[in-house]
C-alpha cells in the first residue's frame, strides 16, 4: 500500500540533487559543467542556476558536502585510535590532512581550475572554511571539557589557525608552487595543539 500524498517523505530538492550530484562529479574527477549537470537532473540550465546560485556557488556546496563527510571520518577514526586521556582533535586534524591530500577528484579539480577551486576552499567568509573551522573548534571544546584541556587561545581562533596551517601545507604546490607538505602540518598542527595542553 503506497502513501498518500500528504503523507509521503517529500523528495530531495533540485539545490540537493545538485549539490550531491556535483559533489560526486568531484570526486570522478569530472569538470562541473552546468549545461551537462541541468541535462543530467532533467531542468533547463536557468532552472538550475536560479536553484543553485551559480556554478561558483554550486561547487563550494559541493566542496563543503565532501569537506564534511571527510571530516566526520577523520573524527570517527581519531575517536576510535584515541589512547586514554588522549586529546581527540589531534588525531582527527591528521586523519583529515591524509584524507584530503588522498583525493585524486580534489587533486584534479586544483590542476584543472586552481584559482577558482583555491578561492572556493579558503574564503574565509565561504561555506568549507568557516563550516570546517565551526567542526574544529567543536571538537576541540569536547576536548577541553572532557580532559580539561586549556588552550593558550579561544578554541575558535585556535581552530582558524589549524585550519589555515592545513591549506598552507596541503594546498601548497598551488599557493606558493612548493610540495604539499603533510608531515610538517602535522608536526605543527599537533604543537599548536598539544604545546596549550597543561
Amino acid at each position: 500500500m503506497s502513501a498518500s500524498p500528504s503523507t509521503a517523505e517529500p523528495g530531495p530538492t533540485l539545490l540537493e540533487r545538485a549539490v550531491d550530484c556535483a559533489a560526486q562529479w568531484v570526486l570522478d574527477g569530472r569538470r562541473l559543467d552546468m549545461q551537462g549537470m541541468a541535462a543530467h537532473l532533467g531542468v533547463s540550465r536557468v532552472t538550475l542556476f536560479r536553484h543553485v546560485g551559480g556554478r561558483e556557488a554550486l561547487l563550494g556546496d559541493a566542496l563543503w558536502l565532501l569537506t564534511e563527510r571527510t571530516w566526520e571520518l577523520a573524527l570517527s577514526r581519531a575517536r576510535e585510535d584515541r589512547r586514554p586521556g588522549g586529546l581527540v582533535t589531534p588525531g582527527a586534524m591528521r586523519n583529515l590532512n591524509q584524507l584530503v591530500y588522498r583525493s585524486e577528484g580534489l587533486r584534479k579539480l586544483l590542476d584543472d581550475e586552481p584559482v577558482l577551486t583555491i578561492r572556493v576552499l579558503t574564503d574565509p567568509r565561504g561555506r568549507v572554511q568557516t563550516n570546517i573551522r565551526n567542526a574544529i573548534a567543536q571538537v576541540l571544546r569536547q576536548d577541553q571539557d572532557e580532559l580539561e584541556f586549556e588552550p593558550l587561545i579561544d578554541a575558535d581562533a585556535l581552530a582558524f589557525a589549524l585550519v589555515r596551517l592545513g591549506e598552507a601545507f596541503l594546498y601548497a604546490d598551488v599557493l606558493a608552487s612548493r610540495t604539499p607538505d603533510l608531515a610538517a602540518a602535522d608536526r605543527l598542527q599537533s604543537a599548536l595543539i598539544e604545546g596549550s595542553r597543561t
